[in-house]
């Protein structure tokens, strides 16, 4: 079957995986089937037109159908398919094409939020800029002007502005650049690797890029043209970026750090595009693609929190597992322009993705510009505008040059290029080893910052600044004898439980995970590379949260950071932070996750449920299978009652949670908590409660959540949702009481006054056996009355026993029923919220 999908689809392959898709004239599905089916059956049956293979997606393909302004076809289906099923209609629970559908997603593109580019410099950046540029340049020729200029020589470089590049070579504040010219006096300048710039064009024509213009790996998703050429006025931020990595020696503008690599350029940021465009252009052309920069990601207003959808997310996946002949795609990102809004890249699901190297920005004295982000996520730091300059780069035109390229979005490009050179000196590099070798070769940044020692590897880490600045130098001398890394591994943790109100100010809420060296062998798992945590946090305003992860070692990530413009009411809806800063550790110990709410205020919140997820080396490789790619659900089986844990702290609380066994096939099971009752002012990673503590009942005034009625009404430990699910329930009781017992009332007196006309009545009460009205015996005139009161409830149902509740075969297909419907609902109103 395989062989046969395989050859139906090659005509469409051969004609255009990529054509030209109308949004106002059609809807898109993009969807994963099953490989045992062809796309034209579930076509045929949908009534709907096959556009072609999703990419390099394996079974992900995209269908057409005229616009139906909001009408999703194969969601439609699906839902009857269910129905019919859970009502046994005749026939339907036979096999079904539908049941091929392994994951549908409709491509509606006012529901995609902007992708920015992160170069942007405000004009007090251009003037300062401007006055540098006149006042810092020596008047004579020095020592270290001198070196450069010989240095140019030597390597045949006669581009007019190479000497302005000083980011390449700087002779004015001597040792802050890239260090890569002793890497180009070996003759390593990027040969045999290719870097796609994603982002808004690249011109091709340009003499300082055409030599190296890669147009097999090149596209335009904006409008489905093969070149990506700049169409629009201000598409002109990926031809700068391409310059930085890619422009030749020739006489022109300047040279590029793998100056011998090749450049591909994918137009997807001058318009908006699908999730499933977006997907892929991740993958486009990735066995000869090999270096994704994107210097884009959401908007850095201090306010956005956003995260690439499942395709793309399943792209990312699919190009670190199979790109590069299974060597893995290589992902950059800029960290983000939103320091001076509060803004942190841990709020970006590009950037604080495991499969993202995410770089930072200095300026050219190795400052921390006004616009870099910090975070626990971002791996290394490298130069870009700042201090009265910029990077000199290419523009889009005839021979054309740039000289004011700057924001993060110059600092990616950099370390893409630095990639490119490590691939020439060792092309076996899988996608792990060039963080690994980007983490180890980092220098420090000489400013004062966070730093704080990661014990494993000797090395400081800082949230301004990652492992610290990129060294070509080092990172090529280390890539020449690198031996890869085992394959990746993980363990998860089940889901914590909270459910506790979180204090407002310096105090924070605490819960723990306990790893143990058995749950690690189980997992395959030899040592920590990245660490994510999923959150679900209710709070009345975001941006006075802020979050701290604690490893065994005692080295604390700032996982979320408060964000004074972030006024949403949403809270953390399973946000999946990530940290780098524990790169290397054994993982044996204790994981802390520490919630505060930083302002005092009206504003409160409720910590509800965490989940840990370390991620790294294998213990052995050969055992070691590769992560499915993710699912919609992955995460959404952390709502189980029979999960919960109440707490009983109002100050600083630290919940243990110690799980049956190590959780490597995925699934969540209940977990056994203890809970301590112990106040203290500051949560260590290192406590952990008695079983005196563990055992202590719960205090009557103890709260879990914030109260939905006032004091002295009990919380029962559970958040105000629960609450208030559990106060209706009890007055739809008594209420449902009340009037049983009103009734039952109303109907003794009446039957009173009935047998007081009768005088055979109190006789018949005291007598079982009569004879009725045939004569018959075992009747009673009080079973009569029985049977008159059950027809009060249900009225034509004589010939029913009283109270029947229905076989155990009709109570199941209702309940069945009824649990369907709540679980549909519940997935729509979560597909509807996909960009949380």
């Amino acid at each position: 079957m395989k062989w046969a999908n395989a050859l139906w689809l090659l005509p469409a392959v051969l004609r255009s995986a990529y054509a030209a898709r109308d949004y106002d004239a059609h809807d898109y599905y993009a969807v994963h089937l099953s490989p045992d089916i062809l796309p034209e059956n579930l076509a045929s049956h949908l009534g709907l037109d096959y556009d072609g293979p999703l990419g390099n997606l394996a079974d992900h393909h995209v269908f057409r159908t005229s616009r139906s302004h909001g009408h999703d076809h194969i969601q439609t289906a699906l839902k009857d398919l269910k129905r019919r099923r859970r009502k046994r209609d005749v026939g339907w629970d036979e096999p079904h094409v539908l049941d091929n559908v392994l994951l549908s997603q409709k491509q509606e593109l006012h529901k995609r939020f902007p992708l920015v580019k992160r170069s942007a410099l405000p004009p007090l950046e251009r003037e300062e800029y401007h006055w540098r540029r006149q006042n810092d340049r020596p008047k004579v020729i020095d020592s270290s002007v001198q070196k450069g200029l010989d240095m140019a020589a030597e390597l045949e470089i006669n581009d007019p502005i190479f000497q302005e590049q000083w980011h390449l070579y700087n002779h004015v504040q001597t040792g802050h650049d890239i260090n890569v010219t002793g890497v180009w006096s070996q003759g390593i300048t990027g040969k045999n690797a290719t870097i796609s710039i994603v982002d808004d064009g690249l011109d091709m024509d340009s003499d300082d890029l055409k030599e190296n213009y890669f147009a097999k790996g090149s596209y335009d998703f904006n409008d489905a043209v093969e070149d990506p050429k700049p169409r629009l006025s201000d598409d002109k931020h990926g031809t700068r970026c391409a310059g930085e990595v890619s422009a030749v020696r020739n006489g022109v503008c300047g040279v590029g750090v793998a100056y011998d690599s090749k450049v591909a350029g994918e137009r997807i940021l001058s318009k908006v595009i699908s999730d499933a465009d977006e997907a892929v252009a991740m993958n486009y052309a990735f066995q000869d693609n090999h270096i994704y920069s994107c210097s884009w990601g959401p908007s850095d207003n201090g306010e956005a929190m956003e995260r690439p959808g499942i395709l793309i997310r399943r792209a990312m996946v699919n190009g670190v597992q199979k790109g590069r002949d299974g060597l893995g795609s290589i992902y950059v990102f800029a960290i983000g322009n939103g320091a001076a809004n509060d803004d942190d890249c841990n709020f970006d699901g590009y950037t604080n993705s495991i499969y993202s190297v995410s770089v930072g920005g200095i300026d050219r004295k190795g400052l921390h510009p006004y616009y870099s982000e910090k975070c626990s996520a971002q791996l290394v730091v490298t130069y870009s505008s700042g201090s009265g300059d910029a990077i000199h780069t290419t523009d889009v035109g005839k021979d054309a040059c740039y000289t004011n390229h700057g924001g993060t979005s110059a600092a990616g490009p950099l370390v893409a290029g630095i990639y490119a050179l490590m691939l020439e000196a060792n092309p076996k590099l899988n996608w792990r080893d060039f963080q690994y070798i980007t983490a180890l070769t980092a220098v420090k940044v000489d400013q004062p910052s966070d730093w704080e020692l990661n014990k494993a590897l000797g090395k400081e880490f800082s949230h301004q600044y990652g492992y610290g600045k990129a060294d070509a130098y080092a990172m090529v001398e280390m890539a020449k004898t690198w031996k890869n890394v085992k394959p990746q591994a993980w363990l998860w943790s089940p889901w914590q439980h909270v459910r506790h109100e979180i204090p407002q100010g310096d105090k924070g809420l605490a819960s723990k995970f306990t790893v143990t060296k058995e749950m690690l062998k189980k997992a395959n798992f030899e040592r920590v590379e990245h660490v994510t945590v999923i959150m679900n946090v209710e709070h009345m305003r975001r941006g006075d949260l802020s979050v701290e992860l604690r490893s065994p070692s005692g080295m604390v990530s700032h996982i979320a950071t408060h964000r004074r413009k972030d006024n949403a009411h949403s809270g953390y809806v399973d946000w999946e932070f990530m940290s780098v800063a524990h790169w290397g550790e054994d993982g044996v110990g204790d994981w802390t996750v520490v919630v505060k709410d930083t302002k005092v205020d009206s504003n409160s919140g409720t910590f509800t449920d965490w989940r840990l997820k370390l991620w790294g080396e294998s213990i052995d490789g050969d055992k070691q299978e590769l992560l499915p790619l993710p699912n919609e659900y992955d995460d959404d089986d952390h709502d189980r009652e029979d999960a919960n844990v109440g707490t009983t702290s109002v100050a600083v609380p630290t919940v243990t949670g110690q799980p049956e066994g190590n959780p490597t096939d995925h699934i969540d099971r209940p977990v056994n908590i203890k809970t301590s009752t112990t106040a203290t002012p500051e949560p260590s990673p290192t406590d952990v409660p008695s079983e005196e503590d563990s055992a202590a009942s719960p205090s009557p005034s103890a709260s879990s959540g914030p109260n939905f009625l006032p004091h002295p009404f009990p919380t029962f430990g559970a958040s105000k949702h629960t609450q208030i699910w559990i106060y209706g329930s009890a007055v739809l009781i008594v209420a449902f009481l009340a009037g049983i017992g009103g009734w039952w009332y109303y109907m003794r007196r009446k039957r009173q006054r009935w047998m007081s006309r009768d005088e055979y009545g109190f006789e018949m009460v005291e007598h079982d056996d009569i004879e009725d009205e045939d004569g018959k015996v075992g009747g009673s005139r009080r079973n009569k009355r029985a049977g008159e009161l059950y027809d009060a409830f249900a009225e034509g149902s004589d010939e029913e026993t009283p109270f029947d509740l229905g076989s155990e075969s009709e109570r199941d297909s209702d309940d069945e029923d009824a649990g369907g419907h709540r679980k549909e609902a519940y997935r729509d109103v979560d597909q509807g919220g996909e960009s949380r």
